[in-house]
């Protein structure tokens, strides 16, 4: 027998909910989404036909993220054999996330009510899809229009999270290893782990963005680090912004619920138009006046007014073509998302186009001339997130004003092309005196960023940018004692007699200098058109290094999953092994301080008595200088010397921590043994 049932949604709980519906696998019904709400409303109903009682109602809640990936909310399933007939009943289901069961995610309420089928079950299924379909456009339109108009921001709340007090401890050593969560809306903060403290100093400041129709509430949970397993929970407050004035740090200390202790805030709500969309025919810098006036704006002369306001960037969106097609239906529906560190806008949606037209004129305000523009093209989906088709990111700092030009579109880790191109204008104005003291602050933290993923191709490619710094000081260190060995006895004279020419005049302001003269020497060079030949060396070696990552990924993934274990393996050995070798030294220096060894560290105490009292009575250029003497002579009065640092063999003789683990070891199984025989 064939049945259907109604259901009644009534609430859940998270940011912009939106519910899912599926029987046997297939999705059934979609709710609609409500947007910054923590106890949305639904009240939708719908009728579905369904085959079986057998199989269960699976229930998903989803958070809305535009342009993103939704985040996982909660599931549950709904048993029908356990309905009643031709009765409306009020369940109630338990959220769950499967990998974590024992944790309560919420609930959801619906009335459901299970009746038998009545009339052509074919007729009806039709007629129900038509109308979804209908609804489904309707709705996306309105989240298109709601999300359009969440990107304009009108204001901005500074936070600077300053300490805690008093917390409670969560670890078995009676402290906890504290960090908090910051979230207003769509945006997200996370500070850094404070280990091993009941009393954590951040001193971290982070910037949100008000929104017109945005709630003004702040929510802040703090939780302790547990490395393997799920963070544990120490507490939340909330910053209600509406009991703030304006333009005024206000300084808080907000006691945790659920929790103990409190935190320490300050906060500033600043008001501020640093970001606007508008068709191209309204241009801000393409009218005379308007660009006179922000040309004035960020002059020289008003370089130490308002030193946040660095200058301005407008980009013109203008059109793409040849994209990549991402629906196997056909049908493509291409939006722009324009990104500046944490200013996001996007245009509108151009349906089924592959060669869309926007524009759109975007304005943001630059708070650091060092940051990047990212403009994104997607295809709106209107079951499911939008699908990314491709990106550019452009450094302000290398814009050309004034210039269209078509950008290729690249992947989401910009290593590779994507199909299709877009048309981009941009203007940059800025002023030079405020970028520059921008620089000496730290960056602005981005709150929209993807997690970081173990890639054995990205383990490989920072290990061999390390081995390359670490060759080229070694190379240097190479260069250099090859000056003593006399190799070439022309550069041998030369730096000997340049050594004691430096030692023999220095000031303290030649190390500046001597600074200085490579940048200038690379800048003649560079502004003669000679020696770019190294910038395309390091760009071939760069590209030639990716394809060989994509050939290595590519063989491994033929050859299986031991083949990758093998790879990554022999990487993990030879970073382990530099590890060993830094930390060694490292615990060498800390045990000769720790008297591990008397006999060495009597001899540093000697040693640096004897040095103490050389620098003492002699200048430092006449030890500088005798020290130079008797590395450029060694060679010459004992060709068959073998070269050492005195400092690293009296380091090899201190044991590092490790061996003098093994060597107690070693004691306690002697002493138990000499027991055993007594």
């Amino acid at each position: 027998m064939k049945v259907l049932f109604c259901l009644s949604l009534v609430s859940a709980g998270t940011s912009d909910p939106y519910v899912k519906f599926k029987i046997a696998g297939k999705e059934v019904f979609r709710s609609k989404t409500i947007h910054k709400n923590l106890n949305p409303v639904w009240d939708e109903r719908v009728t579905l036909h369904v085959e079986t009682l057998r199989e269960p109602l699976y229930v998903k809640v989803f958070d809305y993220d535009f342009g993103l990936q939704d985040d996982f909310m909660g599931s549950a399933y709904l048993y029908l054999e356990s309905l009643e007939h031709q009765r409306t009943l009020d369940v109630t289901l338990d959220l769950k996330d499967p990998q974590y069961p024992e944790h309560n995610l919420g609930t959801l309420e619906l009335a459901v009510t299970l009746s038998p089928k009545e009339g052509d079950f074919r007729d009806i299924t039709m007629s129900l899809r038509r109308n979804w379909k209908r609804s489904s456009k309707n709705q996306s339109m309105r989240l298109s229009d709601v999300h359009r108009k969440a990107q304009l921001w009108r204001g901005i709340v500074s936070i600077s999270l300053i300490e805690g007090r008093g917390m409670q401890p969560m670890d078995a050593n009676g402290l906890s290893d504290p960090y908090v969560k910051f979230r207003m809306g769509h945006q997200k903060y996370k500070s850094k782990t404070m280990p091993k403290t009941l009393n954590p100093q951040w001193r971290e400041q982070f910037d949100f963005h008000m929104y017109e129709e945005q709630g003004g509430y702040v929510d802040i949970t703090v939780w302790d680090k547990d490395a393997g397993k799920k963070d544990d929970f120490m507490g939340r407050c909330t910053i209600d912004l509406s009991l703030l004035s304006k333009e005024q740090t206000h300084k808080l200390e907000l006691p945790l619920e659920e929790g103990e202790g409190l935190l320490v805030l300050l906060v500033a709500l600043t008001a501020s138009a640093a970001v606007s969309i508008s068709d191209l025919s309204i241009n801000m810098l393409d009218d005379p006046h308007e660009r006179h006036q922000i040309m004035q704006r960020y002059s020289l002369w008003r370089s130490f007014h308002n030193l946040k306001d660095v200058g301005v960037v407008q980009v013109k969106v203008i059109r793409a073509e040849g994209l990549m097609a991402a629906d196997v239906t056909g049908e493509f529906d291409p939006f722009c998302v324009v990104e500046l560190s944490n200013d996001r806008l996007q245009t509108h949606t151009v349906y089924k186009n592959l060669n869309p037209e926007w524009n759109k004129v975007f304005t943001f305000n630059v708070k650091d001339i060092h940051s990047v523009l990212e403009v994104t093209v997607y295809d709106e989906d209107r079951d499911r997130s939008a699908d990314f088709l491709g990106k550019v990111a452009i450094p302000l700092l290398n814009i050309q004003n004034g210039e269209r030009k078509a950008y290729a579109l690249k992947s989401k880790e910009l290593t590779g092309p994507t199909k299709g191109v877009i048309f981009l204008e941009i203007d940059v104005v800025f002023n030079a005196v405020k970028a520059g003291l921008r620089t000496l602050i730290p960056v602005e933290q981005k709150y929209i960023e993807e997690e970081p993923k173990v890639s054995k191709q990205l383990l490989l490619r920072n290990f061999n940018r390390v081995r390359r710094c670490i060759m080229f000081l070694i190379n240097t260190g190479c260069y250099i004692n090859s000056c003593f060995e006399w190799d070439s006895p022309q550069r041998s004279i030369c730096a000997f007699v340049l050594f004691v020419f430096v030692v023999w005049n220095f000031e303290l302001y030649m190390i500046p200098l001597a600074l200085l003269l490579p940048l200038v020497w690379n800048y003649i060079l560079i502004a003669s058109g000679k020696d770019t030949r190294q910038d395309v060396v390091m760009e071939d070696l760069l590209q030639d290094e990716d394809e060989e990552f994509d050939k290595d990924d590519k063989d491994s993934e033929r050859k299986g999953f031991m083949n990758k274990l093998y790879a990554i393996q022999d990487v993990c050995i030879s970073v382990q092994n530099a590890l060993d070798e830094v930390a060694s030294y490292g615990e060498r220096i800390k045990n000769t301080f720790n008297w591990t060894v008397p006999f060495l560290s009597w001899l540093a105490i000697l040693a640096l008595g004897v040095a103490t009292t050389i620098i003492y009575f002699i200048p430092l250029r006449y030890i500088v200088l005798a020290w130079g003497v008797n590395k450029f002579t060694k060679k010459l009065r004992d060709p068959y010397t073998i070269d050492n640092n005195e400092l690293l063999d009296f380091l090899s003789r201190v044991p590092s921590d490790v061996q003098v683990v093994q060597r107690l070891k070693h004691e306690k199984q002697g002493v138990k043994m000499r027991r055993k025989k007594v």
